[in-house]
């Protein structure tokens, strides 16, 4: 409940709400969650109080007191507490490094995310991981998994890291549509992004929650591919994600909707694309689809594609007899 000194809460929310955004907070327990637990009604207030209507709370490190784990029954009765204190207070809840979820946000939709699986954070994971969690992690509720990394190699910006990361800037835009949360996240730093606008323009149409979701097809450790319609329009959006085998793929448009036109913008690997030796090479193009129209579509190793397929309105002729 106590920023640190350069932090400034009143004033950040205030300009942060003049410009129509909400922050999210960040409760990092360190693994104390019983020092966590002494704070929890007042840190959840404090937040009410300045406008924050979602937390991030981590448990990094070994759980205390010793002999503790993140799996045990303390642990697994506190994440529930702290789930049920925040529907108390209309806050809601993405929790990293905690249990893995087992359909709890069922009944508490607060929980609105978790980590809780080997994300981002760890780099040098084989292509394969992000074809594999929606069939195993994902099916007890939504995953931050924290994607849109553009900058591949760490050490260009890590002074000492010789760490990269084994993906294409495709394979991180699909990542929103093939890996379910309706709490994302922009992963990389804002001069990455700057460098490439036009990629990063997917991540800011791709909606966070869906109305429906197709998904077809797929082989776990292998690749997935799924289109999911925005919740609030008739607009689509499509992910494919591959593990280190290369993939060219016919993707089918049947699941639009018959007799309209869309724009379809597709976001995919340059042909010279690579996870480890061109890992930032994309190209994007964009036309006119229907129903009845096929995509062909390629994936690098360790590659991807990410399409939005907008409506087009139809305009409407009146003819006036005089």
């Amino acid at each position: 409940v106590t920023p640190y000194p350069d932090f400034d809460i009143a004033a950040l929310n205030d300009y942060a709400h003049s410009k129509g955004i909400k922050l999210m907070m960040h409760h990092e327990t360190s693994g104390s969650i019983p020092n966590y637990e002494r704070h929890l009604d007042k840190a959840y207030d404090l937040m009410n109080k300045y406008g924050y209507n979602s937390v991030k709370s981590g448990y990094v490190g070994n759980i205390l007191p010793k002999g503790e784990t993140h799996y045990s029954q303390s642990s697994v009765n506190h994440y529930l507490n702290a789930a049920k204190k925040a529907a108390d207070k209309h806050i809601m809840v993405n929790a990293h490094e905690a249990v893995r979820p087992t359909g709890l946000a069922r009944t508490y939709p607060n929980l609105i995310g978790n980590e809780s699986a080997m994300g981002t954070e760890y780099r040098n994971m084989s292509p394969g991981h992000v074809t594999i969690l929606p069939f195993t992690r994902l099916k007890g509720g939504p995953m931050d998994f924290t994607p849109g990394i553009f900058r591949m190699d760490i050490g260009s910006f890590v002074p000492g890291s010789k760490e990269h990361k084994r993906a294409t800037v495709a394979n991180q835009l699909a990542l929103y549509v093939t890996m379910y949360s309706p709490l994302q996240m922009a992963a990389d730093l804002p001069e990455h992004y700057a460098e490439k606008m036009d990629a990063f323009q997917f991540i800011k149409d791709v909606p966070v929650d869906w109305s429906e979701s197709r998904y077809i097809d797929a082989e776990p450790g292998e690749f997935i591919i799924a289109a999911r319609k925005d919740k609030n329009s008739g607009n689509w959006f499509v992910g494919g994600v591959t593990n280190e085998q290369s993939r060219t793929f016919d993707l089918k448009l049947d699941f639009l909707t018959p007799g309209k036109q869309y724009k379809a913008t597709i976001y995919a690997d340059a042909p010279d694309a690579d996870c480890v030796t061109n890992p930032e090479a994309y190209v994007i193009t964009s036309r006119t689809v229907t129903s009845s129209d096929i995509l062909p579509v390629m994936m690098a190793s360790g590659g991807g594609f990410a399409i939005s397929i907008m409506e087009l309105q139809t305009a409407t002729i009146a003819i006036i007899h005089t």
